[in-house]
């Protein structure tokens, strides 16, 4: 292996797959990122077992085909702490990768490239192409509410749905639940269900840099897989069944509240200041016109403040977690909220106010 890259091309694609790559590994190879010459193409690829990325890079000529693993962070750290605009030389030998720069010389200690793990061939049978600004808002609208090391394996991970012409994508942890519809052209003869890890969501949603281009979308029963020209991101999925989430949407509720988004958020973030700490409960009572909210804690503290909203309806009093009604808050895109309710133990369904294809639900709490 010998060839020459400028550190800015380089960087980037290092920076997304040593992303992939776990600190503690029980196999040492899996703390290495591959790297493969193949003519003018630079390959390189991280995994856990669980996520593999890999970034191609194109070189400026061609090189003699080589394949080889180095550490991934120390070869993030070294090509980092070189200047900008270093042309930066490869050199593999006796097992030791040189990287020179400059002046810079380094000796990095090498582990054979068949010993890294390749993810089984993912090919799907369900495919689509999707804008990538418009995957990356349906998973970070929703991404939120994904559990995190829930007993309920099902629960670590997001819900891709797909029917014809539409994506779906769900999140839940058991107190509150997150939904996305996207559109997209895809004929399928019924719904395909795939969870994918939080961990692939996560790195998923860090991938998107353009977000004017397309990235295209496969799915196997075992695999996501999502790629465009210059990445390929594949993620084994959980094998569950994820929880029957329409039950879960309420369709009786009489009480519609719409409120200033910013003004409801503030008002939440200054009550909650006084709330206890561990269960975050907050109560709000609904008027003809307002809203108030209250808490209190251990040390016999109270917060209390109300604001105009758009409501006409019977008296309501209800608690909520007030962390989960500021994750929803947070994602909300437009001005305006909805909070559709039904009584006090009913859960919450809230929205846009004119974009309906986010939908959030919330779990009341007894205070």
């Amino acid at each position: 292996m010998n060839f020459t890259i400028e550190r800015e091309k380089l960087l980037k694609p290092l920076q997304q797959v040593a992303g992939v790559v776990e600190r503690r590994q029980t196999l040492p190879v899996l703390s290495n990122v591959l790297m493969v010459i193949d003519g003018d193409q630079l390959l390189l690829t991280g995994t856990d077992l669980e996520v593999e990325l890999v970034a191609r890079v194109t070189l400026d000529s061609q090189f003699e085909n080589a394949e080889i693993t180095v550490p991934a962070k120390k070869l993030l750290d070294i090509c980092k702490s070189l200047p900008e605009e270093s042309s930066v030389q490869f050199i593999l030998e006796d097992q030791k990768l040189l990287v020179k720069a400059g002046r810079s010389r380094f000796s990095l200690a090498t582990l054979p490239s068949n010993e890294f793990p390749n993810l089984e061939d993912a090919s799907g049978t369900t495919r689509f192409s999707i804008n990538q600004g418009y995957l990356k808002s349906v998973i970070d609208r929703t991404g939120f509410a994904m559990a995190q090391q829930d007993v309920r394996f099902y629960l670590n991970g997001m819900l891709f749905e797909v029917s014809t012409n539409l994506l779906r994508a769900v999140a839940t942890d058991g107190h509150r639940l997150a939904l996305c519809n996207a559109e997209i052209q895809c004929e399928v003869d019924q719904a395909v269900q795939a969870i994918v890890p939080r961990k692939g969501v996560l790195e998923l949603s860090k991938l998107f840099t353009d977000m004017d281009a397309d990235v295209s979308v496969s799915l196997s029963s075992n695999h996501i897989r999502v790629e465009d020209t210059d990445l390929r991101f594949t993620s084994k999925l959980i094998d569950g069944k994820f929880p029957d989430y329409e039950r879960v949407l309420p369709k009786n509720s009489d009480k519609t509240v719409i409120s200033d988004k910013d003004e409801m958020k503030q008002c939440f973030s200054r009550v909650s200041i006084l709330s206890n700490e561990k269960y975050r409960g907050v109560r709000i009572r609904l008027l003809d016109g307002s809203l108030t909210t209250v808490a209190n804690n251990p040390e016999q503290e109270e917060a209390e403040e109300t604001i105009n909203v758009d409501y006409h309806g019977a008296e309501l009093e209800i608690g909520f977690n007030v962390n989960y009604l500021l994750d929803v808050m947070n994602v909300i895109r437009s001005e305006n909220v909805k909070i559709l309710m039904a009584d006090s133990n009913s859960s919450a369904l809230i929205t846009d106010a004119n974009d309906e294809t986010a939908s959030y639900v919330v779990m009341p709490m007894r205070l």
